[in-house]
């Protein structure tokens, strides 16, 4: 009878072994382990000012855009001590740079970690809010601020929810609502690391609003950029491990229904819509591997995909940027507008690359 629960015992510690061995083998094919990168550039310039990424980049209709920058997190490089900072430029300026935004209100500076932004625009009086994740030591809330130009933001309020446990990125449908997405399942680092290794797509969005807090959609693998089509119909998020962008339809009461998923074939950070085509534009990256185990000699590459007609039964995806991170380290986010381009990073410099 001893011998016997022996047996089972080592089988089922093979069994397990076996499982967790086979889960590491298909997280580091989903991380794009192996991949080596073909160059193909652009006409680009750095952007001034831009030392140490430019984790978000959104543009308004007007060619106004917003950068944060300075991220610290995920165990990422990072080459700055200084706090994150929000920079604003000009895209219909002949030669757009960067000016650093002042911030006022009673937000803690010496501690901001911005990382995904969105902006808002009241069409009753055309003021302009900026949405902005932020992560001081490391936590997860989002702070509302009023822009007013030429470079100045007003902090409004911050907001915090137990629903909103591991914030990534926002997309403003309001004043003071937006979709969020959580990039882990649980709040504990170690149980959500657990449901990464065993594949579980337990991760969601979540909607906020003043009056109402709750799950728009779930069963998500590893959600991370967020965004919203031109005609404010259609929600798009990047499933990042799973290398697609899934695609829903908002319904009543701010529900998400599901539509379907597009594969991109890299992992994909944030989206950004042309406001003009509706074109998915998104700031990739092409090894995994390469990112989490930094290493200046064989740094991580950079990718810039883009999505025509996604929601036609053939949607054209196309590869319209890529580096060996010779040039750009690590790229997070591509914002076209009016036949110029803006390609972010985690934490290197950003480029303003020439379309036409």
């Amino acid at each position: 009878m001893a011998a016997m629960k022996k047996i089972l015992a080592a089988a089922v510690v093979a069994a397990v072994a076996v499982y967790i061995g086979h889960r590491f083998l298909k997280i580091n094919e989903m991380s794009l382990a192996s991949r080596e990168l073909p160059v193909k550039h652009l006409n680009c310039h750095y952007l001034k000012n831009i030392e140490y990424g430019a984790e978000d980049i959104t543009v308004l209709r007007d060619g106004l855009a917003f950068l944060s920058t300075g991220l610290k997190i995920f165990n990422m490089p990072s080459f700055s001590d200084e706090p994150g900072k929000m920079y604003v430029m000009d895209m219909l300026h002949p030669r757009p740079t960067p000016v650093q935004l002042q911030i006022k209100g009673e937000l803690d500076l010496s501690s901001f970690n911005p990382h995904g932004i969105s902006a808002y625009v009241d069409e009753a009086d055309d003021s302009v809010y900026l949405f902005v994740v932020n992560h001081p030591q490391q936590k997860s809330q989002v702070e509302i601020f009023h822009f007013v130009p030429e470079n100045t933001l007003v902090h409004l309020k911050t907001i915090t929810h137990a629903l909103l446990h591991s914030v990534n990125d926002v997309v403003a449908v309001g004043v003071e609502s937006f979709y969020a997405t959580n990039h882990q399942a649980f709040a504990n680092d170690v149980l959500s690391a657990a449901t990464t290794l065993l594949g579980f797509s337990w991760c969601d969005v979540i909607y906020y609003s003043p009056n109402e807090v709750r799950a728009a959609a779930d069963g998500i693998l590893s959600p991370n950029g967020i965004n919203i089509s031109p005609d404010k119909r259609y929600i798009y998020v990047s499933n990042i491990m799973a290398h697609a962008i899934n695609v829903y339809e908002r319904k009543e009461g701010e529900q998400l229904q599901y539509l379907k998923a597009v594969a991109v074939g890299s992992l994909c950070d944030n989206i950004e819509v042309d406001h003009r085509t509706g074109d998915l534009w998104l700031g990739c990256h092409p090894n995994g591997k390469k990112l989490v185990m930094f290493d200046p000699e064989d740094p991580p590459g950079s990718e810039v995909i883009r999505i025509k007609n996604i929601h036609s039964d053939q949607p054209v995806v196309s590869q319209e940027y890529a580096d060996n991170g010779h040039v750009l380290m690590a790229s997070t986010v591509a914002a076209p507008y009016e036949g110029k381009l803006l390609i972010g990073t985690v934490f290197h410099k950003a480029l303003c690359c020439n379309l036409k």
